[in-house]
């Protein structure tokens, strides 16, 4: 009986070792194809410079569902196929004007209207500048001190977090909420200092939502420079005042689609891993790393597998998720599609932090004797490719609502450096000369290897 028990040790041992081996070798196949035949580069830099901008409900955003459907047809998937979904159709009008107005002082600063905002009135907005810190401080300060004022929030990163991600989320909501709640206390319009710790005069756009039937005042993010300025010359000053002019207006809804390609499941087709990123972009530069980055790199994903032969045991999808930045209409329909569908998703994984230089994976919510056996079974995979980090954190906006409908499903984020992300983050910088090609493809062969891992052996351990 001991020997018999012995014998099934070193029987299970053994297979383990020939599976790593297995899997060790398989993964190098994965990086040897991105890294000498890899092709999001070259994708991303047509994405960019022959389609640029493509916001939400755009012409533009249109011309990239166009492309990106010929471009998985061409590599010859078993299936691309588009979903319809209502997107907002928000257009910024003619460049933003902007001054501080101190005393005989008149100083002309960099002001990007943020995504959603009303317009100001036809000939500008001029109102004495009243700075608060954050959401908090507004309530404190009250309608009495608010009123007839443009607030300026000027809240910066905290430069303690080292993941650049943790100071973006601990600053944006004065970005998100802060001209609605302004609004409450009688403020006639906002400025807001742009997410980023980079000092520079590149103005950050981004999303902010005004409540149902409430009062909704323009809103503008001004550049770091211009915020340090602005908050020097109130210090010094005392009144100061603050003129900008906005054009933008919400048109109405706009219909377009994800873009959806998939390599058929030999043994689970009816089970899925989707790997993605959001296609549209902000309007003020060509959306390089947020994200055409992370949709050229879903596209690689699975010309991998084919150019290598891979022939996945699950299906797995690459999803481009249209309106991540103004709605989030794209990912919510997916969702609703996979229960319509009965899709069993195992599997989602996002990228949309960037192309940089891949770390690892952050996993949703998920027990943490689970990440224990990720770890103990992976981590040596990976670690020759510096990519073997797997923390439990955030996933990604556009695959977060499969949890609701899909609750077996395990989300991951794709998790490259992050120093440089917020940099570029919704400006004017955010152009194709700014992504390394070897970073690129590294991270595509990140996601890659980590949905072979999956498809091969699971989630459940």
């Amino acid at each position: 009986m001991r020997f018999k028990f012995l014998l099934a040790i070193f029987l299970s041992s053994s297979l383990a070792v020939s599976a790593q081996h297995t899997d060790s070798l398989f993964l190098r196949k994965i990086y040897d194809e991105a890294l000498v035949n890899g092709k999001p580069y070259q994708n991303l830099e047509y994405l960019c410079k022959k389609i640029g901008p493509r916001l939400s409900g755009s012409a533009n955003a249109q011309k990239a569902v166009d492309w990106t459907k010929k471009l998985m047809e061409h590599y010859g998937f078993d299936r691309v196929f588009l979903q319809e979904v209502m997107v907002p159709h928000w257009v910024r009008g003619e460049k933003e004007q902007a001054k501080i107005i101190a005393g005989n002082q008149q100083i002309s600063v960099p002001v990007v209207a943020l995504g959603g905002s009303v317009a100001t009135a036809k000939n500008g907005l001029t109102a004495e500048v009243i700075e608060v810190q954050g959401l908090q401080e507004l309530k404190t300060l009250g309608e009495q001190a608010v009123k007839g004022k443009i607030v300026f929030y000027n809240r910066p990163f905290d430069p303690r977090f080292i993941e650049t991600g943790a100071a973006y989320s601990t600053a944006s909501d004065q970005r998100f909420r802060g001209p609605a709640e302004a609004a409450k206390y009688g403020a006639v319009g906002v400025i807001v200092r742009s997410m980023t710790e980079i000092i520079d005069d590149y103005p950050h756009t981004g999303a902010t939502s005004y409540e149902e039937g409430g009062n909704k005042i323009p809103a503008a993010a001004i550049s770091t420079k211009g915020a340090n300025q602005l908050s020097a010359l109130l210090k010094q000053k005392g009144a100061v005042q603050f003129y900008f002019k906005q054009n933008c207006q919400t048109l109405p809804d706009v219909l377009s689609y994800n873009v959806v390609g998939e390599l058929k499941g030999t043994e689970n087709p009816n089970e899925f891993i989707t790997v993605g990123g959001h296609l549209d972009s902000w309007d003020l530069a060509e959306g390089a790393h947020d994200d055409g980055t992370g949709v050229m790199q879903s596209v690689e994903v699975l010309r991998i597998f084919k150019a290598i032969g891979y022939r996945p045991k699950h299906s797995i999808r690459a999803v481009m998720f249209m309106n991540e930045e103004n709605g989030h209409k794209g990912g919510t329909k997916y969702a609703e599609l996979a229960q319509k569908n009965n899709e069993k998703h195992i599997a989602a994984i996002e990228s949309d932090e960037g192309g940089f230089t891949p770390r690892g994976f952050s996993f949703n919510a998920i027990q943490p004797q689970l990440l224990q056996k990720i770890n103990k079974n992976w981590k040596s995979l990976l670690e020759p490719y510096e990519v073997d980090r797997f923390i439990n954190g955030g996933a990604g906006t556009d695959i977060e609502p499969l949890k609701a409908t899909v609750p077996a499903v395990i989300l991951i984020g794709f998790r490259p450096d992050s120093q440089r992300y917020f940099d570029l983050h919704h400006s004017a910088k955010d152009v194709f000369e700014n992504v390394n090609k070897r970073e690129l493809e590294l991270g595509a062969a990140s996601m890659a290897s980590l949905i072979y891992l999956i498809d091969q052996h699971g989630l459940s351990f």
